[in-house]
């Protein structure tokens, strides 16, 4: 689902937070996929898709709330370490700040496109402070689809990060996306469950960059 010009509702910056103090895995068939250092991935098959969806719990102990929600919005640093990015920006749009995200994928599929809203919020929750995140995609005349690139539509992602009470990090992660194509779904999800067993060797210094890039699970 595309979200219209406009802005995220409150509830939505709420139920991110909420799944910081209590992972909101009952009732639905989430996976555990990865379970490494402190961090732990679960999936749950979206059943119109075929494809699924990720949930990222843990902790990193080595960086702080801040200077992690800073890293993650950063799309020129971004461009620095992500070989994948082919072109990155915002712009403004019908009085809205869009991301345009082209993927560069391997020959001979096409490379994929995104554009998105996204917003940060600084919430304070019964004293917590708590960084939330949130994206989706959008669709807006001034960025319309690309000959030879295939716009994703369907992408959604929500990010909340507060003090583990130390030093470092807990977090929280939900993410979808639907790259279209004549990819076969069982081909994507193979990828996601051996990128994902990769990420079981990295460290958590890595694993920021993982957050900012996790459509490499699709």
């Amino acid at each position: 689902m595309e979200l219209a010009a406009g802005s995220f509702m409150e509830e939505q910056f709420r139920e991110a937070c909420a799944e910081l103090q209590q992972p909101a895995l009952a009732g639905a068939d989430w996976q555990l996929l990865v379970e490494t250092s402190g961090i732990s991935i679960y999936r749950l098959l979206d059943q119109q898709t075929g494809l699924y969806e990720y949930k990222v719990f843990g902790v990193l102990e080595d960086c702080s709330p801040t200077l992690l929600a800073d890293v993650y919005m950063d799309l020129n640093y971004r461009k620095q370490w992500d070989q994948y990015v082919k072109e990155l920006y915002e712009q403004e749009c019908n009085g809205e700040t869009v991301v345009y995200w082209e993927v560069k994928y391997p020959f001979p599929m096409s490379n994929r496109d995104y554009v998105y809203l996204r917003q940060r919020r600084d919430l304070d929750v019964e004293g917590r402070k708590i960084h939330v995140v949130l994206a989706q995609s959008t669709s807006v005349p001034q960025l319309g689809e690309r000959s030879g690139v295939i716009r994703v539509k369907q992408y959604k992602q929500s990010l909340a990060i507060e003090s583990d009470g130390k030093k470092g990090s807990k977090v929280f992660m939900y993410y979808f996306d639907n790259p279209g194509g004549q990819i076969p779904s069982w081909l994507i999800n193979w990828a996601a469950k051996n990128q994902s067993r990769i990420k079981e060797t990295q460290n958590q210094r890595d694993f920021i960059q993982f957050l900012a890039n996790t459509s490499t699970l699709q």
